[in-house]
């Protein structure tokens, strides 16, 4: 097995503070274990918050403080990774987002924010009734760099569905869906990312009702996000979870095969142009 590679401190605010709590941690001349001794926490949660595999709470940020002799650094830093810009109803989930090592979605109406393009996420979030510009522009931030997860040395498995109507809802206007499907080709071909899916020949099935995303570990599912209104919903029970599972696994055996679901979005890009030359034409 490959030894743990350290934080990138560009991947986010948690590699941020991981890179920072191990330059501090060596500058002081102590091993993970004796700044555990010394902050009252285990060894090993100083190793998964060094190699950003968790995040710092505040009273974890502030005894490091404490034990390096510093203003506040490492709270502030802490701060960061909190996701202050995100909705409060949203913010446990995306602690459970990043810590997940495969990522199951279904989208019925729109691309999933981890594989949205800037302009095509404005569009969305723009559509909130009543949102001042300030608060857009956080959103927007926010699911930008939730998508660092996907850019990490070791990042998550993302398993995709999506209703093949997703490809011709026109988000924006034509320029931004072609450039929202061409980067679904292209983040396709990373190899842990896969994308299905489900044809407008199945006229019924059974995530109609709206989409979710199952977060896994070690094979194991632990948590799951629901979409619904006015605010989704982040939630751990067991039951409620495996229910999901059954609804992910038939959803994606209505949906085609990978090769076959990227065919489907080359054509949804070809009918775009056509449109788009058309709109030239006329």
């Amino acid at each position: 097995m490959p030894p743990d590679r350290d934080a990138d401190p560009h991947d986010s605010p948690r590699a941020r503070f991981a890179m920072e709590l191990r330059r501090r941690r060596e500058a002081a001349r102590l091993t993970q274990r004796q700044l555990a001794q010394r902050i009252r926490y285990s060894d090993s949660m100083v190793n998964m918050v060094e190699k950003a595999k968790r995040s710092p709470s505040k009273p974890f940020a502030e005894k490091c403080d404490q034990v390096f002799g510093l203003d506040g650094t490492m709270t502030k830093l802490q701060a960061d990774t909190g996701w202050k810009k995100a909705p409060e109803y949203l913010r446990s989930w995306l602690e459970e987002e990043q810590d997940a090592d495969c990522l199951r979605a279904w989208q019925p109406a729109i691309v999933p924010g981890l594989l949205q393009t800037e302009a095509y996420a404005r569009e969305i979030l723009a559509a909130t009734p009543g949102i001042i510009e300030e608060e857009l522009e956080k959103r927007l931030a926010n699911r930008m760099q939730r998508q660092a997860i996907l850019y990490r040395d070791e990042p998550p498995v993302l398993n995709v569905v999506m209703d093949e109507a997703v490809l011709y809802r026109v988000i924006g206007d034509i320029e931004v869906m072609q450039e929202q499907l061409r980067h679904l080709l292209e983040v396709a071909r990373h190899p842990r990312v896969a994308i299905q899916i489900v044809p407008r020949t199945v006229r019924a099935h059974c995530g109609m009702a709206g989409g979710f995303i199952i977060a896994e570990r070690n094979g194991a599912p632990y948590a799951a996000y629901t979409d619904a209104q006015p605010f989704g919903r982040t939630f751990s029970d067991r039951r409620l979870i495996a229910e999901l599972v059954r609804l992910y696994d038939a959803l994606r055996a209505e949906s085609v095969p990978f090769s076959q679901s990227l065919l489907l979005i080359e054509e949804a890009v070809k009918q775009l142009a056509a449109k788009s030359s058309q709109s030239t034409l006329a």
